[in-house]
């Protein structure tokens, strides 16, 4: 469900990107370094995008290196690495836990099964250092899986269990953003679990399984207009949040990244293909 959350590199100037870069190899080095290379394995875009925001609202004093990696062996690239990096990284850890632990529960699959076993111990690290954030977001992942086993079509409130999670996610610490950086992880989960179904729906069609868009429709049109109005209330709380720095790099994944998941499947196969 992860990996919608990712900027428009078209449209991003080269200096941004080079920042945006950074902070995800940031991520990848605070993975390595607290989970190692299995931790490394979980890395997503959506988290680096959450350790930006945060850095952007909280201004902590981040550290600035360079480094080589498997993916780069030749060449050191710049790294931003922060308490914010951190706190993502474990998140992505324990996130990555739970979805392997529910695909092994309602689909027996083995590969996550050993992928999980693998990451147990480093999640319950996390769950150590954040034991009520951690239930929560268990309980909510809990809820969502027990509406969708039971057949629950209701696309705001199963879409609503996603934001709510994304919502204690982005809820860094208890202050008085805490409003605002929830509302805006609240629909912008929101709108993961929405585009994820419908990038989803014609394969979830053809094997029989549950797609939380089966009696509201994926007809594009009716979809686009749910997603922007999930957009519209992330937008408008995030843009109450008081942040100045990497401003232009949120804006790219707010009001253009966001919706490359849903432009590409909207591309015929022929073009895609062309493309490819």
């Amino acid at each position: 469900m992860f990996g919608y959350v990712v900027i428009n590199k078209g449209e991003m100037r080269f200096k941004d990107f080079d920042i945006y870069r950074a902070y995800y190899c940031g991520l990848c080095r605070d993975l390595k370094e607290e989970f190692g290379a299995r931790g490394q394995i979980t890395l997503n875009y959506d988290l680096t995008f959450l350790a930006i925001l945060l850095d952007g609202l909280y201004e902590t004093e981040t550290e600035v290196s360079e480094c080589k990696c498997i993916v780069h062996p030749l060449k050191k690239h710049p790294t931003l690495r922060n308490e914010f990096t951190k706190y993502a990284a474990e998140m992505n850890v324990l996130l990555t836990y739970y979805k392997c632990m529910d695909d092994w529960n309602d689909e027996k699959s083995r590969k996550q099964k050993m992928f999980a076993n693998a990451l147990k111990k480093r999640a319950m690290k996390v769950q150590e250092k954040y034991p009520e954030k951690c239930k929560k977001i268990k309980e909510l992942l809990d809820e969502q899986t027990s509406l969708e086993n039971g057949g629950c079509y209701d696309i705001d409130q199963v879409s609503g269990c996603f934001g709510r999670l994304m919502a204690e996610l982005f809820l860094y610490k208890k202050d008085e953003w805490k409003q605002y950086l929830e509302n805006t992880g609240f629909y912008l989960g929101k709108f993961i679990y929405i585009l994820d179904s419908y990038c989803d729906y014609e394969e979830d069609e053809k094997k029989g399984r549950y797609n939380a868009l089966k009696e509201f429709g994926a007809e594009p049109e009716k979809v686009h207009q749910l997603l922007t109005l999930m957009v519209a209330e992330c937008t408008r709380n995030y843009e109450m949040l008081p942040i100045v720095e990497n401003v232009e790099i949120l804006q790219n994944i707010l009001y253009s990244g966001i919706w490359t998941g849903f432009d590409l499947k909207r591309v015929p196969k022929r073009e895609k293909e062309a493309i490819g």
